[in-house]
């Protein structure tokens, strides 16, 4: 039976202000300090990846809540124009669309986001009907959005009742707790996770792990374990198997949203269909072209440069 759409990602999306690089501490005091780079631009994880995706050929759904302000329409306008189908974003007519401020220092970076709707997104966002007409459900910002996080479990095995797989980026959590009630359910029914080095670090629980070690001790929780790992590339753990990509070298000019492209390659690699190492390396290669411009969605690959550059980089090891 015919899918009215490959992936449906759900969760959250809002404008990014993006700053820096500051040379300098953060100066409070009133201090007027001058950066190089400002750009307004999509932000959100689950927004930014529902974006590679669209880029690299998916027919994509989007399920979340904005508000009814000019940031709201902002990020409509942001992921239609970038090919995300934007029917199930449901505005809410009392809270204001989240806003993220990233101010970028070298290697790093600190994010600073107002929740607005955040909070009120819930199971009732997202459409059955979507559920059940994608071939795939990817959710993201687990620790933003309390109320969809507590619905996931029964989201997703209801689309993978349907026949869809999953797949899930918990992103950070600002709280520092990393163990909600819950989450053992939501990895059983979670086909791919996806964190990178501290946040799978963080997800394992207390001890000395190594990344690898860290994705080892989830795979037996369920899920195939992707951890993203910057400049080291990134492995996968499907409880038996480490299998591991040097990754895509990369100047990056914007670090923002690396990640969730990455997410996006990794997802579109295979539901086309491609083994895992290979898909491994077209999601590396997928976060590390979108570095190549500020804000997290400007330079996301198309399919055919994330798999020349992979290509490439597979015949350099």
């Amino acid at each position: 039976m015919p899918h009215d759409f490959d992936l449906l990602v759900i969760g959250d999306a809002n404008p990014d202000v993006v700053l820096g690089p500051l040379t300098t501490a953060l100066a409070f005091g009133q201090r007027e300090q001058l950066v190089d780079t400002g750009r307004l631009t999509l932000g959100g994880s689950a927004a930014i990846m529902a974006c590679g995706a669209a880029r690299l050929g998916l027919r994509t759904a989007f399920a979340g809540r904005i508000g009814d302000d000019d940031a709201g329409r902002y990020v409509r306008g942001a992921l239609d124009a970038r090919g995300v189908d934007t029917t199930a974003l449901r505005l809410d007519p009392d809270l204001p669309t989240p806003l993220t401020a990233v101010l970028n220092r070298r290697d790093d970076r600190a994010i600073l986001t107002a929740a607005g709707t955040l909070a009120a997104t819930c199971a009732d966002d997202v459409p059955q009907a979507l559920l059940a007409g994608c071939r795939h459900v990817h959710a993201a910002s687990y620790f933003l959005l309390p109320k969809l996080a507590d619905a996931l479990p029964d989201l997703l095995r209801t689309a993978r009742a349907a026949g869809a797989t999953t797949s899930l980026d918990t992103n950070d959590d600002p709280s520092g707790r990393w163990a909600p009630p819950g989450f053992d359910e939501l990895l059983a029914v979670t086909d791919i996770l996806l964190p990178n080095a501290a946040e799978a670090l963080a997800l394992a629980g207390p001890g000395d792990r190594t990344p690898a070690e860290a994705a080892a001790v989830l795979a037996a929780r369920g899920p195939l374990v992707v951890v993203k790992n910057g400049a080291d590339g990134a492995l996968a753990h499907d409880g038996h198997t480490l299998v591991a990509t040097a990754g895509t070298p990369a100047e990056p000019l914007d670090t923002v949203g690396a990640g969730d492209s990455f997410d996006a390659g990794f997802v579109s690699a295979l539901l086309a269909g491609l083994p895992l190492g290979q898909a491994l390396d077209l999601a590396a290669a997928c976060g590390a072209l979108s570095t190549r411009a500020h804000g997290g969605t400007a330079a996301q690959p198309t399919w055919t440069e994330a798999l020349a550059a992979a290509t490439r980089n597979g015949e350099n090891t």
